[in-house]
């Protein structure tokens, strides 16, 4: 007799991206979309040849790994980014929370809180998230 198995998800492979493509997409989470040259000067603060390599490539690894789109509809093609900036800052502090605090959250918010000089209003933000979590 054959028994069906449960199928276990599989966990979503993690997203590594080097600090220079971090800084790419930056850009992108700033402007929406932009194209080689826009996101060349944002970066180094003129357009040169060199530059302009370093950009492109950064940006075909950042396809390559389904981190941005590219609009090919005009000449000048534009990009944007495809993933969140809220989801790589959610996946990055759950591999650290993983290393540092064995899964959990609440050391590293406790060193945060503590560490930080937080405002009027972040405050009050984080009492309303920690609130509404609660309901």
């Amino acid at each position: 007799m054959l028994v069906a198995q449960a199928e276990i998800p599989m966990p979503k492979p993690q997203l590594e991206v080097s600090e220079y493509e971090l800084s790419v997409l930056h850009v992108l989470w700033d402007r929406d979309s932009a194209t080689i040259r826009e996101i060349t000067e944002a970066i180094y603060g003129e357009h040169t040849t060199a530059a302009h390599a370093t950009v492109q490539k950064l940006l075909e690894r950042l396809e390559k790994k389904d981190a941005v789109t590219r609009d090919r509809s005009s000449f000048a093609h534009t990009f944007r980014a495809k993933i969140p900036r809220s989801a790589l800052i959610q996946q990055g502090l759950d591999v650290l929370a993983d290393k540092l605090c064995e899964g959990s959250a609440t050391p590293l918010l406790m060193h945060l809180v503590g560490r930080l000089r937080l405002s009027k209003r972040d405050r009050e933000t984080l009492r309303k998230l920690i609130n509404d979590a609660d309901d």
